[in-house]
């Protein structure tokens, strides 16, 4: 079968593209090597933190706006909720500047940036933490806190599986569970070879994730890596200490050491928390899923005891999902240089599932010739090459 495009990994920057290519009238079909929405890659985990003013830089900020207007289109389409803007608490040390994600001063460029794109944000001292959030203790009197009303999080595998039936419905054919062995430009086009026989299109859009690397070679092998993160859901003691608009959070520790965490969502009496840990590098086709009650431990000494008060360390579940990082922690979204029609679209380096919805937007926005697709090229294969 011939498509005008084939979209490769139906995850968070997949999915979004299949919808929007879909919506244009655009023939097309995605591939998954398994079922989504699931938990083998990176996108699950119930939930995922979007901000509107994002520390890793100004060409993020255009893309978070257009993301949570999408969202709420989806959400009036879909009748399903998506976006929770239950805010965000961001807390560092006023004395250190809080490394991020390749930022030197993450806590000082988001405010930055808050100011500089007109985003609603106030800056708070210790006084001011204490009294409103009081459930987030240890910080003492150099405690600086960011707090963005319109962040919140968003529902990952929801988003995926909404975004997947409309673009069914739009006529975009899926194929899951049936992962792509490779890929090969031709005259006429692209073909992707899977199990179950070969796909041909115009163009192949890449959203393969943890597995890009293997599956599209070249320069990708040596650029990305692919790391081992844990979440953790630990129960509530003292719920009451999370109110229903209880924010999201980003806790810095130092220049070095940080975690993130969310309110407990409806029905779910547990907090889940987590830190980005980029030296487990890992095979994704070996990746060890478990873990041990000693992480868990380890876990809530470090980051929960003290610093959030109410929370048990009674660990409810835990889940293991990957970063694909590049050397900056930006984003790769470039035409791959050894085979033409092809364009990739990973890594996310961590920080990709607030923004996806408007990836997929420009992405298919740009197939379809249109001129006010958002510019995507700060995060071009020549700003990790250093060529």
């Amino acid at each position: 079968m011939h498509y005008d495009v084939i979209v490769i990994g139906m995850g968070a920057f997949g999915a979004a593209t299949l919808y929007q290519l879909a919506q244009r009238g655009v023939r097309v079909a995605g591939i998954d090597k398994f079922s989504p929405p699931h938990d083998q890659g990176s996108s699950h985990g119930d939930t995922r933190i979007t901000r509107q003013a994002i520390g890793e830089g100004a060409a993020y900020v255009p893309l978070a706006l257009n993301a949570h207007r999408i969202w709420r289109e989806l959400e009036a389409r879909s009748g399903v909720p998506l976006l929770e803007t239950c805010g965000m608490l961001m807390l560092s040390d006023s004395r250190v500047a809080a490394r991020g994600h390749g930022t030197a001063d993450f806590a000082g460029q988001t405010a930055a940036l808050a100011q500089r794109f007109g985003i609603a944000h106030e800056l708070l001292d210790a006084a001011a933490i204490a009294q409103r959030f009081p459930q987030f203790t240890g910080y003492g009197p150099h405690a600086l806190g960011y707090y963005e009303p319109g962040a919140g999080y968003v529902r990952p595998e929801r988003a995926i599986e909404v975004q997947l039936q409309l673009a069914r419905q739009a006529g975009a054919d899926l194929f899951p569970n049936r992962p792509a062995t490779s890929i090969a430009s031709f005259a006429g086009g692209v073909q992707v070879h899977t199990a179950a026989g070969t796909l041909t299109a115009n163009r192949v859009i890449s959203c393969a994730g943890m597995w890009s690397a293997g599956l599209l070679g070249g320069p990708l092998q040596q650029l990305l890596k692919v790391c081992r993160q844990k979440l953790y859901w630990f129960e509530l003691d003292e719920p009451q200490r999370f109110a229903a608009d209880a924010p999201v959070y980003i806790l810095f520790d130092g220049d070095t050491d940080s975690c993130y965490g969310f309110p407990p969502i409806p029905g779910e009496n547990a907090i889940k928390i987590a830190t980005e840990a980029y030296t487990d590098i890992c095979d994704p086709d070996q990746l060890d899923r478990s873990i041990s009650q000693a992480d868990a431990d380890a876990m809530y000494e470090r980051h929960v005891a003290g610093r959030l008060a109410g929370v048990s360390r009674r660990l409810l579940k835990s889940k293991v999902c990957t970063y694909t990082i590049t050397p900056d922690f930006n984003f790769l979204i470039d035409e791959h240089p050894e085979l033409p029609g092809v364009t990739m679209v990973s890594a996310c380096s961590g920080h990709g599932f607030k923004h996806s919805a408007a990836v997929g937007e420009a992405l298919a926005m740009r197939y379809c010739g249109d001129s006010r697709a958002a510019d995507l090229s700060a995060f071009s294969l020549i700003a990790k090459s250093g060529r």
